[in-house]
């Protein structure tokens, strides 16, 4: 069986070099890049299964490489950064990227994020298309609208709001998002969560400070509402 491919995109040597081993450790085949310019050519001779990408590069910024990559291909793309800043977060994760992992990092717990960004997608539900009053989404093409406009959403995006569109109004839990979407090893992982939910808002809220659509249930988790319900 093959293994898979993780690309390393890191310009400092004493960190690449610990990905790598630890990579190598848990069985994947990693290579690496020292900046992004050999990291798109890497990408494009022979595309990885998932990236790695810290987003301080020297010829230029991570978020550009997420965008770029994310034009042409589809490949998970977790960033690694000293930047913490949810701002920073919410850049990176528009560009393209599937998550966001700060650094200094725990081993384990990097590890965790790499093997669920190569599970497979949330399956197709039985209906291909699901509505929610003025949100539209097709699983077959993983692909949502709001009044009939797309919604530009990243993968884990897109998993959240097909989570919470097919049991809609219901309200679905912290831990069902957490676990269907990035598996049981994030289903503490509510901070995340909540950057995740709050960029969604600002893609479907007319005013995501109020929202009335994707309403949270204080403490327990969150559901999506048809725009003309009526207990908000």
């Amino acid at each position: 069986m093959m293994k898979e491919h993780v690309l390393v995109v890191e310009d400092d040597a004493i960190m690449r070099r610990v990905l790598l081993v630890t990579l190598r450790g848990y069985g994947y085949d990693a290579s690496a890049a020292a900046n992004a310019r050999e990291a798109l050519q890497h990408v494009e001779k022979r595309a990885p299964d998932a990236m790695i990408l810290d987003l301080g590069l020297p010829d230029m910024d991570g978020v550009e490489v997420a965008t770029a990559v994310r034009r042409r291909h589809e490949l998970p793309i977790i960033v690694l950064s000293a930047r913490g800043d949810e701002q920073q977060q919410i850049q990176a994760l528009d560009a393209g990227a599937n998550d966001y992992v700060t650094k200094p990092f725990r081993e384990g717990e990097l590890m965790a994020r790499v093997r669920a960004a190569l599970r497979r997608p949330v399956p197709l539900p039985e209906r291909k298309v699901l509505e929610v009053g003025l949100i539209r989404i097709d699983a077959l093409q993983r692909k949502a609208y709001l009044r009939d406009a797309e919604i530009s959403l990243t993968p884990i995006e897109f998993k959240l709001l097909y989570l919470l569109a097919r049991e809609s109004p219901s309200i679905v839990t912290h831990q069902q998002l957490l676990g269907e979407a990035w598996g049981s090893e994030r289903s503490e992982d509510v901070q995340s969560l909540r950057v995740y939910v709050k960029q969604l808002r600002r893609k479907l809220e007319a005013d995501p400070a109020r929202p009335q659509c994707l309403v949270t249930a204080l403490g327990v988790g969150y559901r999506l509402l048809p725009p003309d319900a009526s207990f908000y």
